[in-house]
């Protein structure tokens, strides 16, 4: 009779030291790439999702919306009631009553309180515009971390890095290296990448426009971010620019005041907001009932603008042969000014009357006389 010795197998636990890490790791690694697979595929549903959804919005709509003068723009209230974001709180700003330069003149005067923006200035409205048309043409998705890139020394750089934060994109501001350290220091507040460059000519490829166009076309996503996208803004050329404007300025100030419009005078630094709310007060305008208002352009020293409106040229005496200077528009006014015919000017310029030259001094004294008659008046 034999005797058939059996010897029971360890489990693995009790194998060693050795084994049961090494059975760890391959647990671990498993998981995680498992993890990491999920995560990859969720975030390529979610944006394929979106970029459908955006593709068949604009398809719908068959492009960019038609200006119309028959369209009004959403009424939001400023107060008692719930805006979906910071971009509930841009536009349908009120006309304020200048009352000492309206008593002074005889002469109802009134100003457009953009202040009261969420970025303080008109250019809210131009980058709401941009990144509504770029989202609805699936140009922009947001929280992919897509980047937003713009050259600009005035307020839409603000404006860009106030919606892009909010609506879940980051922005490159590039700026000249002269800009006022203020509005460097604000934009980086507001989570803004700031680079600043050497001033140059428009035609130069480092001018700071043209550097932010070349930066967007060359960045690409990394590998955390595979679906981010570059966009740029391009407020001197694009339509949206005109469009915000045309579609939202014009129309709140025609329904403000009751079409009771004599003159409307705005200065140019890309154009959009003179030649969009022009074109339209021009386009609603009923000739039977009154007059279209007058439209004027209000130009600083060294800009082309009033030659190019009075004379047809865009030309600037600072651009005379032997007196060039390094900055053309030589004003105390920052952001207006222009030395180039760009598109959002171009569209408007037929709807344009005529153009004035104001000078540093004027421009800078005219508060200070607003303010000491509103003081007197007050006083009397």
């Amino acid at each position: 009779m034999s005797v058939v010795r059996v010897e029971r197998i360890p489990a693995f636990w009790q194998r060693g030291r050795a084994t049961v890490w090494s059975f760890g790791f391959l647990i671990g690694l498993a998981t995680g790439l498992g993890a990491l697979a999920f995560a990859r595929l969720h975030k390529y549903w979610i944006t394929t999702y979106w970029r459908r959804k955006l593709l068949r919005r604009a398809r719908r709509r068959g492009g960019p919306r038609d200006p119309s003068p028959n369209f009004r723009p959403i009424e939001i209230k400023r107060s008692g009631s719930i805006v979906p974001g910071i971009e509930g709180m841009i536009g349908n700003t009120p006309l304020v009553r200048i009352a000492s330069l309206s008593d002074l003149t005889g002469c109802e005067i009134l100003g457009k309180a953009e202040y009261l923006n969420p970025g303080g200035s008109p250019k809210d409205r131009v980058a709401l515009q941009i990144i509504t048309e770029a989202e609805n043409n699936g140009l922009l998705v947001p929280n992919t971390g897509s980047w937003i890139f713009e050259g600009t020394v005035g307020s839409t750089g603000i404006s860009l890095a106030t919606l892009a934060k909010a609506k879940g994109y980051n922005c490159c501001i590039i700026v000249p290296d002269d800009v006022a350290e203020e509005k460097a220091m604000l934009l980086r507040s507001l989570g803004a990448v700031v680079q600043a460059v050497r001033p140059r000519g428009i035609v130069d490829p480092r001018h700071f426009v043209n550097e932010a166009r070349a930066r967007a076309q060359a960045w690409t996503p990394s590998e955390n971010q595979p679906y981010a996208c570059a966009f740029f803004a391009d407020q001197f050329e694009t339509e949206a620019n005109f469009d915000a404007h045309y579609q939202h300025t014009g129309p709140e100030i025609w329904h403000q005041t009751d079409g009771r419009i004599d003159a409307f005078v705005a200065g140019a630094g890309t154009g959009g907001t003179l030649a969009g709310v022009s074109a339209y007060l021009k386009c609603v305008a009923d000739p039977a009932v009154a007059p279209p208002p007058l439209t004027v352009a209000a130009d600083p020293l060294g800009s082309g603008v009033y030659n190019r409106i009075q004379f047809g040229v865009m030309y600037n005496a600072t651009e005379a042969e032997g007196t060039r200077r390094r900055h053309q528009v030589d004003t105390v006014v920052e952001g207006i000014g222009l030395n180039r015919l760009t598109h959002n000017l171009e569209l408007g310029l037929d709807y344009i009357d005529t153009a004035i030259r104001v000078t540093d001094d004027e421009a800078a004294l005219l508060p200070l006389c607003t303010v000491s008659l509103l003081y007197e008046q007050r006083c009397a």
